[in-house]
Order: structure tokens, then sequence, then C-alpha cells
């Protein structure tokens, strides 16, 4: 039989005391250090996670900060003047308070109200961009209370990669559906404004009436886009098209929209109309495609350039008549523009004060000018 001495039993003892505290210390670290995971989740490597804990960890580290944006405003009818109400999502991009969502969620709001968990807060409109439906406001709210959803990019991305939504459909707040991307490059038409969107990207992620504004998220949980709209060809739910405005594109803007409330887009400071294959035969026209100069504005980029305007006239039946053709206008910096969307494209990378070369048909004969553009008008944005 083994005898153990009292010394070594007091040996064991020290040993037994040391080994015990630092099982303590070891257990109170990894309880504080899942409470810490709790209060501020951290997404894990999406390589390594299965999917169900991905989302579980992309939900509660971001849904946080998707607030409910509710906006009130009047309409006028022939029967007097309603309130009117709707509702969408948004994101917290910064601890300020500031908060990016869509256009046409604010879109003539007389009031907003923005909920964050269970607090309300009024809003407040920043900036707007109704070329990329996209809008700022702003909450007083506790910094506390501001959890940030991370801006990531929307360059690189791949069809078939995974994407989550969060947003609050019907009203139903914090909502995650989950899908995947299924286009790149939508060029998307704003119903509104007629105006492009371009770079959209598509996804079969659900999202309904009430996820516009909210984020799109990639497996990390950063916004790579900002959903904003369905396709739903009987007016109801989704159908497994939607379409997220590129992050990139808020991106570039958020500052401006920030500082000045909106974007300084450039603008030739004419009136157009495109030119068909039809008309250029009535006329005579060497070319069948273009844009017909309509109006020149006085003191514009165009009117400085010697561009010279159509002159026309409105009859009885609320038709217009050409009664002497202006100019027609081909390319801009090379690019041939046959439609207003053509144009949109050929100055989406320029800012008031640069030029462009354009070209252009005078009397049968093509002249090649040089603009500068302005600031397009707040009346025209």
């Amino acid at each position: 039989m083994y005898k153990v001495s009292g010394r070594q039993l007091i040996l064991l003892a020290v040993v037994s005391a040391v080994l015990a505290g630092v099982i303590v210390a070891c257990a109170q670290k990894v309880w504080n250090n899942q409470n810490i995971s709790l209060e501020r989740p951290v997404v894990a490597d999406p390589s390594v996670a299965t999917d169900e804990q991905n989302n579980i960890e992309v939900y509660r580290a971001v849904s946080p900060g998707v607030v409910f944006i509710t906006s009130k405003s009047y309409v006028e009818t022939w029967y007097g003047v309603y309130p009117q109400e709707g509702s969408g999502s948004g994101s917290i991009i910064d601890d300020q308070g500031h908060i990016l969502t869509n256009y046409h969620v604010v879109q003539g709001a007389t009031q907003l109200e923005v909920q964050i968990g269970q607090d309300k807060y009024a809003g407040s409109i920043v900036g707007t961009d109704r070329d990329n439906d996209l809008a700022i406001i702003k909450v007083d709210a506790p910094r506390d209370r501001l959890t940030v959803v991370r801006l990531g990019a929307s360059k690189g991305l791949a069809v078939g990669q995974k994407v989550l939504a969060i947003g609050n459909p019907f009203g139903l707040q914090q909502t995650l559906t989950t899908g995947v991307i299924s286009g790149l490059e939508r060029p998307l038409r704003d119903p509104a404004s007629r105006r492009i969107i371009e770079g959209a990207i598509q996804t079969d992620a659900s999202i309904n009436p009430g996820n516009s504004g909210g984020p799109l998220l990639n497996a990390r949980g950063e916004m790579i886009g900002i959903n904003t709209m369905i396709y739903s060809p009987n007016g109801g739910g989704s159908v497994g098209i939607g379409f997220a405005v590129p992050v990139d594109a808020a991106k570039k803007i958020i500052p401006e929209l920030i500082a000045k409330g909106h974007i300084a887009r450039p603008w030739m400071g004419v009136s157009l109309m495109p030119l068909n294959p039809r008309s250029a035969r009535q006329l005579g026209l060497a070319v069948d495609k273009g844009l017909i100069v309509g109006n020149v504005y006085r003191g514009s980029g165009a009117a400085q350039a010697g561009l010279r305007a159509s002159v026309v006239q409105d009859t009885a039946w609320g038709n217009t008549v050409l009664q002497q053709l202006g100019d027609v206008i081909l390319t801009v910096n090379g690019q041939t523009v046959a439609s207003t969307d053509d144009l949109q494209t050929a100055l989406k990378d320029k800012r008031p004060g640069q030029t462009v070369e354009v070209e252009i048909l005078r009397q049968n004969r093509r002249i090649n000018l040089t603009l500068t553009l302005s600031e397009l008008p707040q009346e025209y944005r």
C-alpha cells in the first residue's frame, strides 16, 4: 500500500487550491465572454459556421440596427385633404443617429416616426436622392441605443452568393428572410420618377411591402444593398424577384446627402425629345436616332455652348407640333444617345462644372461642341 507523508499532504493541498483557483478563473472568463457575445454578437466566419448558426448570428448582430419607419403625409383630393400613412425600414449607419433608407419611404412625409427596438423617436429628413431612391433621416437617440449596420461592398458579388434581408414587411418588425443573389447589374426603372437605377442586385430573398429601405446583407452581416423594389405582377406580395440598390452607390453619396441635403447632379440645360426613324425620314435627316433639342434654358451650359432650340407649338388637342427643327444631339463624350436613359448613363459619373464633348446634327451637318455642365435645378430633382 502506498503511504503519503505529512509534507506530501501539505504539498497536495496547495496544488489542489491553485488548480481550483485556475478553474474558477477560467470558468469566470468563459462566462464573461459568453455575456459579451450575447450583448454584442460577432458574426462567425461563414466558412466554418453552419448555415443555421450563421443566420442566427447575423440576425443577432444586425437586427438591433434595423429600424421601423412610419411616415405621415396629407393627400389632397376632390373631397378635401386626408392623412395618409406609410411604412418602411432603414439601417442605422453611424453613432450620430443617421439612418439610410429609400427615398420613396419618406417622400412627401410631413412627419416621421422611427422605432428602434421598442423605443420610438421623431425622425427628420436630412437628404434625399430620387435618382438612386435613397434618403438619409436622423433621430436624436442615446448612443447606447444605436447599433450601427456595417457597410460592405457590392463590387465583386457573385450570382448564387447567400444573402439575408432584415426589415418590417407588413409591419412585422425585424423579420429575417434568406436567399441568394439571383442576378447582378439589373437596370431598374423607378415607377415614380421613371429614371433608371443602374446595377441593381436581384435576389430571391423574400421582400415585401415594408421591407423597403432595409438592408440586404452578406454572410458576414455587412450591408451589400438597400432593398427597394419587388416584381409583383398581380400587385400582391413577393414572388421571389426582389431588387436592391447596390451599397457602393450609396457609399458614394452618403457624405454629400448629410452635408448638403441633396446630390449635385449634372445638367446640360435643355429639354429633349427622342428622334425616331419615322420622324427622321419625314424631316429628311441623315440620321435616324438622337435627341432633338426642345428648349435651351437661359444661362445654362447648353446656352453658352450655342445649342439651338426647336420651335414647337401646342395644339388645342394637347399635341405638340414641331414647326422648326433645332439641333439634334447624337453623342455625348463619344457615347450614342438615342434616349434620355442613354444621356443619363453618359452623364452618370460627371459633376457640375465639368465639360463634355457633344456631337450634334445641325441642318444635316455634324458639328462638335464643348459644353460645361451646370447643376440640376431644385425644381427638376
